[in-house]
């Protein structure tokens, strides 16, 4: 019955992990006790370090070596990027150093959300 019981909750956990969900705790009254809740977490609310290796204007296309992309599951890496919207390529530069939320698109691995790292 135990050995039944650990599957149950492994495979409970394995699920939840693969949803997107996450405890947060709720803030509440002092006095009160504090419960936590399912919170779904948007897979493209990541943002990522990278630094521009090449700016492809006439293709919409951006060379980043980046970060781990926690969202798309993908280790760091260099790797070329088409971009949601050519006026996200405005301005950059070889060298630059970016925040950036990627996904994948049916168009490939694309750049949807950009600025330049302080």
């Amino acid at each position: 019955m135990k050995s039944k019981i650990n599957f149950v909750l492994a495979a409970a956990i394995f699920w939840t992990s693969g949803t997107g969900l996450v405890l947060a705790a709720i803030d509440t009254p002092a006095g009160t006790p504090n419960k936590a809740v399912a919170t779904p977490v948007a897979a493209s609310a990541q943002w990522t370090a990278g630094e521009v290796r090449k700016v492809d204007t006439e293709q919409g296309r951006l060379t980043i070596k980046h970060e781990a992309l926690l969202n798309l599951d993908m280790p760091g890496m260099t790797m070329v990027f088409r971009v949601l919207d050519d006026k996200l390529l405005q301005n950059l530069k070889q060298g630059d150093k970016i925040m950036f939320r990627a996904e994948k698109l049916d168009a490939g691995f694309t750049v949807v959300k950009l600025e330049q790292a302080k």
